[in-house]
């Protein structure tokens, strides 16, 4: 296995179009890393840059401490997982499997060895004689990954390997890609428009929009500290709700002020340890943002059921109507609407949300944030 490092990379077309606007990242050996991002966003251009099927404007890429822009992509000890399976579909999956190693001179008693491993990791020991067309989209997937582990690599290039598969077999091959990784150790970058995949994969994580990272960090890191609003709204599923207001001040400290109900309402936000910060903004335009899951009813935050009543800390409640309701089973989720914004939250089954009935709600502030509206980053 091997580090990657990826120091001022540029992607710029004969046309003038630039593609990838100065990409720093670094991922140590055995790590796995997710470049995620919208369509048009560059992952799958700076992914094809590092397999060597694009060339770099400029800046440098290296695989271990080998500098690969001029290395033919044969030569830079990779393995590529593709989204359309890419199997030969005459070959039986031993075949397909023990392709590239034929194509190497391996001895066909270590080939068979190999695909013997190969095929007890990725649980297909049953299949190594069919040929693709009896697979299903998973059973592929699966040997199209075989494919790729038989050859042990530096490095595993995966991009968008789930996007052909039905919800339950993405679920399943989730699972099956990061026991992979644990089991090998090995070093992955993997591309992905799912948010979900990023955050339940990777090690690390670079959000990417117009050819820039937005963000990266851990999977962890990224979800309760984004950088800016569309980090923030990106990643999080349902995504983090949005209220444009204004901060204000008054005995009891700043407060973020909207209207609601054609009233001035205000919801308290503690200023988390940075005054300072936050008291460059008062009586400025901000965004608050907070997560549906630290919104619940009342009732549930009261008793203690919800995120939000923790320690001495008690929500701020406040009373709304139902617009819609999604039950999912352990919870109900919610939307409201707050100062012409639809608000999403998390609520218990039995709360009896109803569309157009009232309900009080319980906003947990202490996780709230707040963003600047003119650069959308996060202010605190």
């Amino acid at each position: 296995m091997a580090s990657l490092s990826i120091r001022n990379v540029r992607k710029v077309y004969p046309n003038g179009n630039e593609v990838l606007k100065g990409i720093d990242l670094e991922i140590e050996d055995g790590q796995f890393l997710i470049l995620v991002g919208g369509s048009g966003c560059g992952k799958s251009t700076l992914l094809n840059m590092i397999a060597g099927l694009e060339t770099v404007s400029e800046g440098e890429i290296l695989i271990g401490d080998r500098v690969v822009n001029n290395v033919a992509p044969k030569e830079r000890d990779i393995a590529m997982v593709f989204q359309s399976y890419a199997l030969y579909p005459t070959m039986t999956v031993r075949e397909n499997i023990s392709f590239g190693l034929g194509i190497r001179k391996i001895p066909k008693a270590e080939q068979k060895e190999i695909v013997e491993r190969v095929a007890n990791i990725l649980q297909i020991t049953h299949l190594l004689d069919r040929k693709p067309a009896l697979l299903s989209g998973g059973q592929r997937q699966r040997v199209a990954m075989g494919r790729a582990i038989a050859r042990d690599p530096s490095l595993f290039l995966f991009d968008e390997p789930l996007s052909n598969l039905d919800a339950k077999l993405r679920v399943e091959m989730r699972a099956e890609i990061k026991r992979m990784h644990q089991r090998l150790g090995s070093t992955i970058v993997y591309v992905t428009h799912d948010q979900i995949e990023a955050m339940t994969l990777g090690d690390r994580i670079a959000v990417m929009k117009d050819g820039v990272v937005q963000q990266f960090g851990s999977p962890q890191e990224i979800y309760d500290q984004p950088s800016n609003l569309f980090v923030a709204g990106f990643i999080g599923s349902p995504s983090m709700n949005f209220l444009r207001g204004r901060l204000t001040t008054d005995g009891n400290g700043p407060a973020f002020e909207l209207n609601h109900a054609g009233q001035k309402s205000l919801l308290r936000l503690p200023l988390n340890g940075n005054a300072e910060t936050v008291g460059q903004w008062v009586n400025r335009d901000v965004v608050l943002g907070i997560r549906p899951e630290h919104i619940t009813d009342a009732l549930s935050a009261r008793n203690g059921d919800a995120d939000s009543a923790h320690g001495n800390y008690r929500p701020t409640e406040i009373n709304c109507t139902v617009e819609l309701t999604e039950p999912t089973g352990p919870d109900t989720l919610v939307v409201a609407r707050f100062n012409d914004a639809p608000v999403t939250c998390r609520t218990h089954p039995r709360a009896g949300a109803t569309p157009n009935q009232p309900l009080k709600l319980a906003f947990d502030l202490t996780k709230a944030l707040l963003f600047d509206p003119v650069s959308e980053e996060r202010i605190a």
